[in-house]
């Protein structure tokens, strides 16, 4: 055997082993919170560390359920889905449009546009709770879906467009011209041609969306002060209180089932994601 053969192998061993290292580094606190929420509560709170549930319960999650002493879970699963769901789409839409527009047109302000989106990126949220909840308040919004969905769509709109802008510039104006001169208009050639070869790029950036909306605490914290329209993060807040004891084991319980529609999304759309940005170009 080659010394060169030999330091390849050598190369793709130790990559390889690396490549583990990392992955069970990433799953590890995935696997802990699940084996927590499946233990009790006093066994967690023990010196002695358990990695496996040696004494499985389902308990914490009839605890999370049940809504026993606190708003209860269904509720605010199905606000944070209505929230989530509805910014997604909107956000979409307008960076889509804005996307199209920075892109393929040239018009006076654009740069300063593109600029702007940039300088609100790096603006913190926590700078304009006052601001968005005076504003919130005069327009009647406060605890309902319309209002923080509204704070949502503005929140992560400057991403969206920025990456979008990325994904569109990606895919040559040529194609277009060229599904032109076959006899399509403009606007068949966008559908036909172009729009197929951004669906990648409207995944990626619509799970980036989903994801930041469905874990976003802060915002919802101060906008949805009623139990009844608590989103997840914050009905998951309730279990800390200041009297009692914190119970762990039904926090993971939550943690865990709160993660699950965030799985399934991914699961459905992952397949756009994974396709390439060109794959209908050498379609015929």
């Amino acid at each position: 055997m080659s010394p060169a053969l030999v330091k390849r192998q050598a190369t793709q061993v130790a990559l390889s082993a690396i490549a583990v290292d990392v992955f069970l580094v990433s799953v590890f606190p995935v696997y802990w919170m699940l084996n927590t929420s499946l233990l009790p509560n006093n066994l967690i709170r023990g010196p002695v560390p358990h990695f496996w549930p040696d004494e499985f319960t389902l308990r914490n999650y009839e605890l999370v359920l049940s809504g026993e002493g606190r708003a209860p879970f269904l509720p605010a699963l199905g606000n944070s889905l209505m929230v989530t769901l509805l910014t997604v789409m909107v956000a979409l839409l307008f960076a889509f449009l804005a996307a199209l527009a920075v892109t393929r047109f040239r018009f006076r302000g654009r740069k300063a546009f593109i600029l702007t989106i940039l300088v609100i990126q790096m603006i913190p949220g926590e700078a304009m709770i006052v601001s968005t909840f005076r504003v919130l308040d005069g327009w009647q919004l406060l605890n309902t879906i319309v209002g923080l969905t509204l704070v949502y769509v503005a929140t992560v709109l400057p991403f969206t467009i920025w990456t979008l802008r990325g994904f569109v510039n990606g895919v040559p104006i040529e194609l277009e011209e060229a599904a032109m001169i076959d006899g399509c208009t403009r606007t068949q050639a966008f559908w036909r041609v172009t729009f197929p070869l951004l669906a990648p790029g409207l995944v990626a950036t619509g799970v980036f969306a989903f994801i930041q909306a469905w874990n976003e605490f802060l915002l919802a914290l101060v906008v949805m002060s009623r139990p009844e329209m608590m989103t997840l993060p914050v009905w998951l807040r309730t279990f800390q209180q200041a009297t009692q004891t914190t119970n762990w084991a039904a926090i993971m319980a939550g943690s865990t089932l709160m993660a699950i529609p965030v799985i399934i999304f991914f699961l459905v759309v992952q397949g756009r994601m994974t396709s390439g940005l060109v794959a209908g170009a050498v379609k015929g």
